[in-house]
């Protein structure tokens, strides 16, 4: 027969399990609901971040200068950028932003570098898709286009056939129904080391040229833009490869940072009399989402009045 104490003992280890297995079940519980947690923050994060890595936005902005010839007054400007295809971006996304574009009705669309991720092997049919679908762009002025420092030789095969003008390191002279041209100046690729400067402004070298003519310069990395701006005449600067940031962070901002956009890689400066816009990009290539940064497409509308 027990004694009172192995009985008090007895009663003593099992109060002790049933603790032991009501913090063991409580742990599960909490476990559990972390999990669900978790896994619900998760699905809610996914969903939202590939809903805006694919809703593509048009950002608008008009541009006031008394340099815009009166002939130009009200023309439209499109300008897109970082395409990456391959990254977060491919035919279906292509055909859409084509769509976008085209329902704009642009006077030019300019195309701002890195055409396909780097890390991407683009197969010759989807070359040929490409190719088919940039060839749809409309305008009634004109597509220029420059690199960006992912892009290799084929950026020049697929935009040459696309009906679009490479001005790497060159300038264009554009008209609208008088004898009044704005300068479409193009840099190339900062990182590919090719970049010429003074070759890309030699209509100011020139002795028929008008230091007074609206001058629109389209570019990838900015990184050395202050002394182009200190250098040659530029009104409007439309520049890529920075993507804002591709994630960013309220209170902080963009948190990825890109070679050759260092300095200039929000969305808009003043410097000097240059105004600059630097594009949110289209593609993902870094961290293959977008987070507070909705991708998007440039629309300006150039006018002379006040």
């Amino acid at each position: 027969m027990s004694s009172r104490e192995e009985k008090n003992k007895k009663k003593q280890d099992e109060l002790e399990q049933e603790l032991k297995r009501e913090k063991r079940i409580k742990a599960i519980k909490i476990i559990i609901k972390i999990f669900i947690c978790s896994f619900i923050a998760i699905l809610i994060i996914s969903t939202y971040t590939d809903y805006i890595s694919k809703n593509i936005i048009v950002k608008e902005e008009r541009i006031r200068n008394e340099k815009i010839p009166s002939s130009m007054n009200g023309i439209k400007i499109i300008q897109f950028s970082d395409l990456e295809y391959g990254s977060t971006i491919f035919n279906k996304e292509v055909k859409k932003i084509v769509k976008i574009i085209n329902e704009r009705k642009p006077d030019i669309v300019v195309f701002t570098g890195n055409l396909i991720d780097k890390n991407y092997n683009i197969k010759t049919k989807e070359q040929e898709k490409l190719i088919s679908e940039l060839q749809e762009i409309n305008t009634t002025m004109g597509k220029y286009a420059v690199s960006g420092k992912n892009d290799k030789d084929i950026f020049n095969t697929i935009m040459n056939q696309s009906d679009f003008i490479i001005l790497n390191n060159n300038y264009d002279l554009i008209y609208n129904n008088d004898n009044t041209p704005i300068l479409m100046v193009g840099l190339s690729s900062l990182n590919q080391k090719e970049r010429e400067i003074d070759k890309a402004y030699k209509y100011f070298s020139e002795e028929t040229h008008n230091s007074n003519i609206y001058t629109i310069t389209i570019m990838s990395e900015t990184d050395d833009l202050d002394d182009i701006t200190s250098r040659y005449n530029s009104n409007l600067v439309l520049a890529g490869n920075s993507l804002n940031g591709e994630i960013r962070l309220p209170f902080v901002g963009g948190i990825i940072t890109k070679e050759g956009s260092k300095k200039y890689k929000d969305s808009y400066y003043k410097v000097n009399d240059s105004e600059i816009y630097v594009s949110n990009g289209i593609g993902s290539p870094e961290a293959k989402f977008r987070l507070f940064n909705r991708p998007s497409i440039n629309l300006f509308r150039l006018t002379n009045k006040k």
